[in-house]
Parts: structure tokens; sequence; C-alpha cells
């Protein structure tokens, strides 16, 4: 049995120099990261290589070959998950022993399992926000016809997203991608949620992770309602007297604000013209994250890039630029407002929070700065009291996931090309 790893030739040449001739339990500290871990049947541990975090999960090959395929088929599609690297097969041990495959990924960066957010004795209204990022995860995976198959928190990875959150798809091990997906496994694939949701809540609170105000029960219900509520918003017609075209205008918005995008509309009139039906056509989400990528070249969250692009316009207001062409607005604002913002950041602050995120913390912090001050209080001494006395005293969570300040690739999760402006 040869030893065969697939994937790019640059992770190729790094992924050699790992000991597949051991079972992943039994690797040597020095070869691993320690990062917090969801809940897994299999195997699974973090390494650095070449400065990066990958996550390796022991498998059998047909299982690890079928979710490399799935996972690049979801990034080519654009979906929120894990990154697939590389499968490594042929593994035997010393004795000649077969040893299963292993499945590569990238770590997402600035993520955590559920478990370590729910060590921190969530709320209850913290708990539904982190369930409403998976409900729209859902969602978004259904409009594409997959069919995740054990969807549940712990097969997914959060990331703050300007103070709620986005959630990713970390095991994509019983997917299926299919053209469209049916009534029957759409609601199949909800009710294994809803199953395993309440499964887990109940763990929690046995840990005593869960806020006494939070039943899990209630919150696994909550889940199911919430995904009918987004689908029937997503796919529904709507009919409404010819007269209300406004109707339109604020289903569209409605879906903007829940971060899709749509492709066009199919309107129906009846055959005396006063009814008209309308549906969406949705094509996929993070309208507000393409917008901000297009403008400004700053690649953030969809709740990141919504609360950046409302400063943007507000930035356009006040400085009586609105009839300007907005490329030239976005422009002048990340160099007055955003580009500074993010200079301020001492180096040894850096790996606390994504700088979208730090961003919109500022703004915050303007916003409880000026109400106390009785008059509007710039971004710049705005940031600088945030700095000292909010991000000085946050966790570094970019050391807890297994950053380090030193490498550039690390600190700076999105790339802005100043060079264009």
């Amino acid at each position: 049995m040869e030893l065969r790893i697939l994937a790019t030739p640059q992770e190729q040449q790094a992924l050699l120099d790992l000991p597949w001739d051991m079972p992943l339990e039994e690797w040597p500290e020095w070869y691993l990261v320690a990062l917090p871990r969801g809940i897994s049947r299999h195997v699974v541990r973090f390494t650095r290589l070449g400065g990066r975090i990958y996550a390796l999960k022991e498998v059998v090959q047909a299982y690890a070959d079928r979710e490399y395929r799935l996972l690049r088929d979801l990034e080519r599609l654009e979906v929120p998950s894990v990154q697939a690297v590389g499968v490594v097969s042929g593994r035997q041990a010393p004795d000649g022993s077969p040893l299963d495959s292993i499945l590569v990924t990238r770590h997402l960066q600035f993520s955590l399992p559920y478990r370590a957010l729910f060590a921190r004795m969530m709320r209850r209204d913290t708990v539904e926000r982190l369930i409403d990022a998976l409900v729209v995860l859902i969602g978004r995976l259904h409009l594409l016809g997959f069919y995740w198959g054990d969807c549940s928190l712990s097969n997914t990875l959060f990331r703050r997203d300007a103070g709620a959150f986005a959630a990713y798809l970390v095991d994509a091990e019983t997917g299926e991608l299919h053209n469209e997906l049916s009534d029957g496994q759409r609601h199949h694939d909800i009710d294994i949620a809803r199953v395993n949701i309440a499964g887990e809540m109940m763990d929690l609170a046995a840990a005593g992770y869960l806020d006494d105000s939070v039943d899990p029960i209630a919150t696994s219900d909550h889940v199911v309602k919430r995904y009918h509520a987004l689908w029937s918003e997503l796919t529904e017609w709507e009919a409404f007297d010819v007269n209300e075209r406004w109707r339109i205008a604020r289903r569209v918005e409605r879906l903007n604000e829940l971060g899709f995008d749509v492709a066009e509309l199919d309107i129906v009139t009846d055959i005396g013209g006063r009814t008209v039906r309308v549906q969406p056509k949705v094509v996929d989400a993070g309208h507000h994250s393409r917008r901000l990528l297009r403008l400004t070249g700053i690649d953030a969250q969809e709740n990141q890039a919504r609360r950046l692009l409302n400063d943007l316009d507000a930035y356009a207001a006040e400085t009586e630029q609105q009839g300007e062409d907005e490329e030239i607005v976005a422009n002048a604002w990340v160099m007055d407002c955003f580009e500074p913002v993010v200079r301020a950041i001492p180096r040894e602050f850096r790996g606390k929070l994504e700088a979208p995120e730090i961003f919109h913390e500022v703004l915050e912090h303007r916003w409880y700065l000026s109400e106390q001050a009785g008059h509007d209080v710039g971004i710049a001494e705005a940031a600088e009291d945030y700095v000292e006395n909010v991000l000085r005293h946050k966790p570094d969570e970019l050391a807890i996931l297994g950053g380090t300040s030193e490498d550039p690739e690390e600190t700076q999760p999105f790339r802005v090309p100043w060079d264009q402006f």
C-alpha cells in the first residue's frame, strides 16, 4: 500500500512532513495545535503548516473522498463552509496494519464551535442569534439543492458578525448535492436539526453552560419555526392589489436584509389586471458583503458589511456627496474613516477581532460616547477610547484559535487593495 496525498502541490510538500504512519490520536503534541473542538464521532486534531492552521479528521477512505468532493463543490457554489485541502490515503502503521484516511481542511479563522461559545454562559437573546445564523445557513444550502443529513450545532462553526453570528458548515459527511430538494427532503433535514439541537442544548444544560431562561425543547422548536418563515420569504408567491406595487420593493428589501440577492421577479397579473402575484428568484446570500467588496475591497461578513455600508451612506450625507459616483465616495470613506481606525489598532491587539468587527464596535462605541457627551464624538477619538477601554480587555480570540500576530496572513483576514485608490 502506497501513501497517497491528494492536495495542491504547495500543500502536498508541507503535508509530507507529518507522521502519517501513526493513528491520529497518538500524534505527539509538538505536531498539534490546541484549539476548541466540537463533538465528533471521528478523531479530529489541528496542526500548523507554513503559518496556517489545518483540521485533520480520521475517517475511512470512501467517506474522506466523498466529503472532500462535496466541500469542494460547496466552495465552488460560495457556500459558507470550511475549505477542503486534501485527502491522505494509503496510510499504514510500521507493522503494516492499515490506517484510516485523513481529510484535511483549512481551519476557519476567528471561528468557534458552539460549545466554546456556550462555555461563557450565553444569554437567551444570544442563543437566538446563534440559532438564526444556523437557520440562514440551512436555507441557503437548501436553495442550492444541498441535503445536509446531519444538521446540528456540532457540525457548524460560528464567527461574530456585527453583534450577530455567521454560521459555516464544517461537516459534510452525510450531505448530498441535488439539482433541487423536494419538500420531503427539506422537512426531513430540518427535523433532524430539531432533534440534534434539542439533544445538544440538553447536554449544555446538564453541564451548567445554559442560562436558566433557555428552554432546550423550545429552542429546537424555534429552529423549525424560523426555518419555515425564512423559506416562505425566499420562495413563496405573494398576491396584492396592482396599486400596492411598493410591496414588491419591500419584499426585495426584506430579502436583502436577510442577506439574499434577488436575480429577477416572476410577476403574474389576473385577467382583470387588478391583482399582482410576485415570486422572487433568489440566487444567493451576501448582498451587502459583495457590494462592500466591490466598492472598497473590504471582505466582511454580511452583517458587518451592512453596518459598514450604513456608515458609508451616512458619510456621503455628512459630506454632501449623495449625488457623487458611489465608488468615489467609497474611496474617500475608506481613507477618511475605515483605514484610520484599522491603523489605530496596536499590533498586539490585532488578534482579538477581525478588522470589520472592530470597526463595527468602534461605531457602536462612538454612539455611546456621543450620547454621554451630548455632542458628536469624532471617529478618531472614539477609536482611541475604544482601544484603551474596550479592546484592551477583550480575550485574544486569534491566539485562542491558534493564530499568530507575527503572521500577516493570520492577522489580516481580509485584503484591502489600497493601491487602487
